[in-house]
């Protein structure tokens, strides 16, 4: 049987980013995935983009954490070699309704304090700091870094049970193997909800929700230099267009609200709802065939984001849950801020120490955007 102070359940960029910031604060941590490789779901899914939070309503957890995240990433990047455009964004409004939200958000950003400017040509909103990065590559640079200071990370090693006792938890791995740790952290993504079922935790319940993204060559050498983004709606941030460090560029996500969480198909209508808007925002596009699809399942929340802290039915669970679109964003914030939790529950938290040095992340014969979906065709 094996045992450690911590163990991290699940190996996207949150749990990466837990494990990278418990290592390297000299707590023992044992990572478990249930996939061959970390990575391989919604972290490996989504656009890579890296936000500054503008949007972001002042004063939620979510956005304390994507601010957190801002201050400690820059090092981070550097330290581990992780790949960055720093291209920023923009949104042009078109009508007097958009105008007016993009003044809101200009005020919104300030009260976050980032920088925005406002174009006095066409009035468009112009995020200087926003940033692309290669999602995979990130996530893997952390566990990466993480196992150099000191963490373990076992693969193809799900959780189907949790036993709790006066000492900590015992975690029943599907091969039979078991785990003691004092304290468990839930970042499962999509199956969040059902390791907190296994310790009789019902309060919350996560949904799939797909967004589905187009990826296209320009022709003639053309090239996109910066993130187009749409002025958002309520419900999601709608249709961006935005370049990949390998010189592509990418349009979308949909918004789907799914009940299967593997259902990671394009569906035949995605198309048609993503182009139109695409190509409104950047009409080179138009007429281009795309080169490539995926889909992503974003692991939302019902009625609830950015559920963490120890589990009511029990404490020495910590659930990361409902960490939807900004989770790549947030991730380091979110891994201090776990770290802050696991203080308060009595685990020895060290001060924080540099990473060493590392080597660039190995580069893929496959994009980033292509993996996961290639992964999952052949499950």
């Amino acid at each position: 049987m094996t045992q450690t102070v911590v163990a991290v359940i699940g190996g996207g960029v949150v749990g990466a980013a837990v494990l990278y910031t418990l290592a390297h604060r000299g707590v023992d941590t044992v990572l478990l995935e249930a996939e061959e490789a970390l990575g391989y779901g919604a972290s490996g899914t989504n656009s890579g983009i890296l936000h500054t939070g503008f949007d972001s309503t002042p004063g939620e957890l979510e956005t304390v954490l994507i601010l957190r995240a801002a201050a400690l990433r820059d090092h981070v990047l550097a330290a581990l070699s992780i790949p960055v455009l720093r291209c920023g964004a923009e949104l042009l409004p078109h009508n007097d309704a958009e105008r007016a939200t993009v003044a809101e958000l200009a005020e919104n950003a300030r009260r976050n304090g980032v920088t925005v400017d406002i174009r006095p040509d066409d009035g468009a909103l112009v995020v200087p700091d926003e940033s692309v990065t290669d999602p995979v590559a990130y996530t893997l640079a952390l566990g990466n870094a993480a196992v150099r200071a000191g963490a373990t990370i076992k693969t193809d090693c799900a959780v189907d049970g949790i036993d709790q006792d006066s000492a900590g938890l015992t975690l029943r791995l599907v091969d039979g193997g078991r785990l003691t740790c004092v304290v468990a952290v839930n970042c499962a993504g999509l199956q969040a909800d059902t390791i907190a079922r296994l310790v009789g935790d019902h309060s919350f319940e996560i949904y799939p929700r797909k967004g589905e993204f187009f990826v296209f060559e320009l022709p003639r050498g053309a090239t996109l230099d910066h993130i187009l983004l749409p002025v958002p709606t309520k419900r999601t941030k709608g249709v961006l267009v935005f370049p990949t460090l390998d010189g592509r560029v990418v349009a979308g996500p949909t918004a789907v609200d799914l009940d299967d969480k593997d259902d990671w198909s394009v569906r035949p209508a995605a198309a048609r709802e993503v182009l139109h808007n695409a190509v409104a925002r950047f009409p080179a596009l138009d007429g281009l065939d795309p080169v490539a699809s995926y889909a992503g399942l974003r692991p939302a929340g019902r009625d609830v984001n950015y559920v963490i802290g120890p589990s009511a039915a029990c404490p020495r669970l910590v659930n990361v849950a409902a960490i939807r679109s900004t989770g790549l964003t947030a991730s380091l914030g979110i891994g201090a801020h776990v770290a802050d939790l696991l203080a308060d529950l009595g685990v020895q938290v060290g001060p924080e120490r540099a990473p060493a040095q590392a080597p660039a992340p190995h580069r893929s014969d496959v994009p980033w955007w292509r993996r996961t979906a290639q992964h999952k065709r052949l499950l």
